[in-house]
């Protein structure tokens, strides 16, 4: 009877467990496999790459001349307001005068006494030689004379080298300016003891034109003068400035010198970058950004930005694969063009890649082409919502 009972149970159980089986296969061939991740995509392609090298660059003066006076004493006058305007010859400073102008006048006074000493030693001269035509005296003494003379002419040059010495003396102590353009702040006051050569007494430099110095690289060195050659550089505007607050100085600047070495410590070699600046707006001393558009690139392999994911340091795509299905793959990738940017190696002209619902495509996955707009709403619906 038990032996009975057991047999049915086990017929019970093998027919629920078949039953369960295949109600399983049933299930499976009804769900099927999942259905294509809609995605945009994009041809990879070449194009033609204007990208924007940027240098630090510090604002320099063309013309910079650092007032030291040639003669020492006292400031007795200062003829400018710092800062000003300043045209070439205007009075800038005055040095105490009295002593050069005294001794201006005793140098004057020199060469009249040369003066008069050479003159009288050429009518001795003279009376001896019409003396010695006659025979009336010796011939030592005609020569004796004419010695005299000789002295008394070297006499008058000497005086006349050294007044013309305290006349550029008593004219340099009053300073004038060199150039025309803007002084800076004083750097000594009135009634300062100046000493020459070494009194650092002000700075005036020219503002318009003025110029940006970069330095480039040993490598840069050929496009730059090529550059410089280049007389469409300066109508294409290649050359811009990003000011300190970030806005955008636009006229139009050409290079007017590249430095004549590279530096060994650096190895980079200077570029001087002239621009107008009537408004005065580029300051001296000014550190700012030298914008270069480098149009020498050429055709390059560019793919939308936003194709691109990055983890770990690593750059990569998504490629459409063979069955539509999505391989990824790692790249390297050269400078950002506005919403593009420059692949260096590890896509080819004509792969398909994925740009649009980049976020819900898995390794493996099927994917089907639709539109920007229709991948991105397909996105934003498998998004988790935010809490």
């Amino acid at each position: 009877m038990n032996t009975h009972y057991i047999k049915l149970s086990i017929a019970i159980l093998g027919s629920i467990a078949l039953a369960s089986c295949g109600g399983g296969d049933k299930s499976a061939q009804q769900q099927g496999p999942p259905p294509a991740t809609p995605v945009s995509t994009y041809t990879v392609a070449e194009q033609p790459v204007t990208t924007t090298d940027t240098y630090p660059g510090i604002v320099v003066a063309l013309n910079e001349v650092e007032l030291r006076p040639q003669v020492g004493g006292y400031i007795t006058a200062i003829y400018i307001k710092d800062g000003q305007k300043v045209t070439k010859g205007q009075k800038l400073y005055e040095i105490d005068r009295t002593k050069y102008l005294a001794a201006y006048n005793s140098a004057k006074a020199d060469v009249a006494v040369a003066k008069a000493n050479r003159d009288k030693a050429k009518k001795d001269a003279d009376r001896y030689t019409k003396l010695a035509a006659q025979e009336a005296v010796a011939k030592q003494r005609v020569d004796y004379a004419l010695t005299d003379l000789a002295n008394a002419e070297s006499q008058v040059a000497a005086a006349q080298a050294n007044l013309a010495s305290s006349a550029n003396d008593y004219q340099r102590s009053v300073i004038v300016s060199p150039l025309t353009g803007t002084i800076g702040i004083s750097q000594v006051k009135l009634g300062a003891l100046a000493t020459a050569g070494n009194t650092l007494l002000n700075t005036v430099s020219t503002n318009d034109p003025i110029a940006v110095d970069i330095s480039v690289t040993q490598a840069e060195i050929p496009r730059f003068i090529a550059l410089q050659k280049s007389t469409s550089a300066v109508k294409d505007s290649l050359f811009s400035i990003e000011m300190p607050d970030k806005s955008v100085y636009k006229r139009r600047g050409r290079i007017v010198a590249i430095d004549r070495a590279v530096d060994p410590t650096t190895g980079t070699i200077k570029v001087r970058i002239s621009y107008p600046n009537e408004g005065g707006n580029l300051v001296s001393g000014m550190n700012v950004n030298l914008r270069a558009l480098n149009k020498e690139i050429g055709n390059q392999v560019v793919i939308p930005y936003k194709a691109v994911t990055e983890q770990l340091g690593e750059f990569n795509v998504i490629v459409v694969g063979d069955s539509s299905k999505a391989v990824p793959r790692v790249i390297k990738v050269g400078k950002q063009v506005e919403q593009n940017i420059v692949i260096k190696s590890g896509l080819k002209v004509g792969e398909v890649i994925v740009v649009d619902g980049v976020q819900n495509v898995r390794p493996g996955a099927v994917v089907k082409a639709v539109s920007p707009e229709e991948a991105n709403q397909t996105a934003g619906a498998a998004a988790p919502a935010k809490k």
